[in-house]
C-alpha cells in the first residue's frame, strides 16, 4: 500500500503536533507534503518542515516569513529547503495542494477558507476545526462529497464509529458527552470571578488555550452539537448532551430498538487523529487501550443549563439558521480574547455572545462566503463595542463586566 500524502494545517498547535507524532510513529503509511501554522513559533515550524521533508510550508503572518526562512536555513544544514508561502491566504493555498488527506487543525473560523479549498480540491478532509463547519454551515456540507469529511473531534469521531452499527434510518438520537470542564458542579454565581488560569486548567484534556476556555464555558459543547447536526444530518432536538467527567466514553448513538452504542477510549487525541488520517481503516497501536481489569467507575449526569447556558444558546442559533452561527462563533472568539486579556469576566463571555446574537441584523440573500465573512465582521465589531462599554461601566463602578 502506497503512503497517503497528507497536508497538516495548524501543525504547531495541539492537534498538529499530535498528528505529527502519529505520522512519525507509522513510517511508510503517510507522507506529509505541506504544513501550515500561524507563525507564533517559526523555529518549531522549521524543524517540523525539515524533519518531515515537506515541499511547502505556509505561515499566516506575513511578517513571520523571513524569520521562518532564516530558521529553515539554520536548521537545514545543507538539506533542501521547502517553498515558503506567507500571508492570510497561505493556509488556503496549501490546503488546495494535490494530496490524499488534509487535516485541518487550525483554531477558529479562519479555518473556513482552507476547509472549502480542501473540499474543492477533492481531498479527504480530516476536520478538527469545528468552527469552519459551524460558521460555514451548508456552504461546507454542500461543498462536500458523501464521506469526504471525516471528523477528528473525539466526540464526532466516536459518533462516526458508532454509526457503523446501524443504518441512518435506525438512529433515534445522538448523545454527545461533556467532561463538565473545571467548573462542573459550580453554580453560575460561583464562576463570576474565575481567572483565565483557572479556566485553562482542564481536568482531563490537554488542549489549546482557546478551546480549553470554550470547554470551561461549555461553548465548545454547544458548537459540537451544531457540528453533529451538520455532519450527521440529525435534527437538533435529537442530539443530547450528558456530563461524563471521566472523558472515557466519547459519545454514543441510540438506535430505534433501544440499543446504545458507545465508543470508549482514554482521553488521547491521537486515536481520533489517526482514524481521521487512515479512514475508514484503523491504525494499529494509534493509542493505548482501557485497562478494564482495574476497578473504576464511569458516571453520567445531566447538564446544568442554568449554570451553563451556552449549549442552549448554540442550539437556538443553529435553529435560527442563516448567519446566526457565524455571528455566535465570531462573538465568542472576541469574548474569549477579552476574557484572556482581563477585560471581561468569565460569565460575561456567554452573556456577551447572547447579546450579539440577539442583535444581529436580518440576513439578506442566500448563504455565500462573502455573506458569512460580512456577518463575522459585524459580530466582531459588535462584541468589541460591548466589551468597551462594559469597561466604561466597570471604571465608574469599580467592577468587571
Amino acid at each position: 500500500m502506497s503512503p497517503r500524502d497528507v497536508v497538516l494545517l495548524g501543525s504547531t498547535g495541539s492537534i498538529g503536533t499530535q498528528a505529527i507524532e502519529v505520522v512519525t510513529a507509522n513510517p511508510g503509511r503517510f507522507r506529509v507534503v505541506g504544513l501550515s501554522a500561524g507563525g507564533s513559533d517559526v523555529d518549531l515550524l522549521a524543524r517540523q518542515a525539515l524533519e518531515l521533508g515537506v515541499a511547502v510550508v505556509a505561515v499566516a503572518r506575513a511578517d513571520a516569513a523571513e524569520p521562518l526562512r532564516d530558521a529553515l536555513v539554520v536548521a537545514a544544514a545543507g538539506a533542501r529547503l521547502p517553498h515558503v508561502v506567507a500571508g492570510p491566504d497561505a493556509a488556503t493555498e496549501v490546503a488546495a495542494m494535490d494530496c490524499d488527506v488534509v487535516l485541518n487543525g487550525i483554531t477558529g473560523s479562519v479555518g473556513l477558507a482552507p476547509t472549502l479549498a480542501a473540499l474543492a480540491a477533492g481531498s479527504t478532509l480530516a476536520l478538527a476545526n469545528k468552527e469552519s463547519l459551524v460558521v460555514g454551515g451548508r456552504l461546507v456540507t454542500d461543498a462536500a462529497a458523501p464521506g469526504q469529511i471525516v471528523p477528528v473531534d473525539s466526540e464526532h469521531s466516536a459518533i462516526a464509529q458508532a454509526l457503523r452499527g446501524g443504518s441512518t434510518g435506525e438512529v433515534r438520537r445522538l448523545v454527545v458527552t461533556a467532561s463538565g470542564g473545571p467548573f462542573r458542579g459550580y453554580a453560575r454565581e460561583q464562576m463570576a470571578g474565575v481567572t483565565p488560569e483557572q479556566a485553562g486548567a482542564h481536568p482531563t484534556w490537554d488542549m489549546g488555550p482557546v478551546i480549553t476556555i470554550n470547554s470551561a464555558t461549555l461553548v465548545n459543547k454547544g458548537l459540537e452539537v451544531i457540528e453533529a447536526h451538520l455532519l450527521f444530518d440529525v435534527p437538533l432536538e435529537r442530539i443530547d448532551v450528558v456530563v461524563h467527567p471521566q472523558s472515557v466514553v466519547h459519545s454514543m448513538v441510540e438506535f430505534t430498538d433501544g440499543s446504545t452504542l458507545a465508543q470508549a477510549s482514554p482521553p488521547d487525541m491521537r486515536l481520533p487523529i489517526a482514524l481521521g488520517l487512515q479512514w475508514p481503516h484503523r491504525l494499529p497501536r494509534a493509542g493505548y487501550g482501557l485497562d478494564l481489569t482495574a476497578a473504576q467507575s464511569w458516571t453520567f449526569e445531566p447538564l446544568d443549563e442554568e449554570a451553563f447556558p451556552a449549549v442552549a444558546l448554540c442550539r437556538a442559533a443553529a435553529t435560527a439558521g442563516g448567519s446566526a452561527t457565524a455571528v455566535l462563533n465570531a462573538a465568542n472568539e472576541e469574548a474569549v480574547g477579552a476574557f484572556r486579556d482581563g477585560r471581561l469576566s468569565f460569565t460575561g463571555i456567554v452573556d456577551l455572545v447572547s447579546e450579539v446574537v440577539a442583535a444581529r441584523p436580518a440576513d439578506e440573500g442566500g448563504p455565500t462566503l462573502e455573506a458569512v465573512l460580512a456577518a463575522e465582521r459585524w459580530a466582531r465589531a459588535a462584541a468589541r463595542e460591548r466589551v468597551a462599554a462594559r469597561e466604561r461601566v466597570a471604571a465608574t463602578s469599580g467592577g468587571q463586566g
